[in-house]
């Protein structure tokens, strides 16, 4: 039996279709956006077929952008010759969060999964080698350290390595504010040969 009419519940499963959006959120969103002001509901419906339609792929490092060139790209004061490679935007975010990286990136949007049927061709593996073409001294691989990162990681090692391009992987190991005990094994082998003198 529904509880609400059809238009709220195609409302609410629309919203719990989105990822990270559960059945409580979805309904809690949609008696938001239904008792918001026409106005602001028209806004928001304005903005997102807007963001759809204009948002594209950065011409050189495949970010989300609205722009050809993005504004990491387009600043002359990065170090184009020093590129981290992540899995999609929302890393290339987090460390730009940071402050203190002054590379450029490229964005791969996926890792390698034969799992789930993704392979190098559906990646921008071979967006990336084009641009190794050109000035690059570094590449910084910044995947997650999951099987699917981990394998694209060795994957774009194994293709840079014969140029001659320096090639290094970010550190992990043991977060902030965590106990030893709970932490996996693989991850404290890591913190162990990504260790650093003080």
């Amino acid at each position: 039996m529904d509880l609400y009419s059809g238009y709220i519940n195609k409302l609410i499963e629309e919203l719990a279709a989105l990822p990270g959006i559960g059945s409580k959120s979805a309904q809690r969103l949609a008696f938001h956006i239904i008792n918001m002001p026409k106005a602001r509901v028209e806004r928001l419906s304005n903005v997102i077929l807007d963001a759809k339609a204009n948002v594209r792929y950065c011409k050189e490092c495949y970010t989300l952008t609205d722009q050809e060139i993005c504004p990491v790209c387009a600043n002359a004061k990065r170090d184009h010759g020093m590129i981290m490679v992540v899995e999609n935007t929302r890393d290339l975010a987090a460390y730009e969060k940071t402050g203190k990286y002054v590379g450029v990136y490229h964005v791969l949007h996926g890792a390698i999964s034969p799992m789930i049927g993704i392979g190098p061709g559906d990646i921008k593996l071979k967006e990336l080698m084009q641009r190794l073409e050109g000035e690059v001294d570094e590449v910084i691989i910044a995947t997650n350290s999951s099987l699917e990162g981990e394998t694209t990681a060795m994957y774009i090692s194994k293709l840079i390595k014969p140029t001659g391009i320096k090639v290094t992987r970010i550190a992990s190991g043991v977060p902030v504010g965590g106990d030893l005990e709970y932490i996996d094994e693989v991850t404290l082998l890591r913190a162990l040969e990504g260790r650093v003198e003080l």
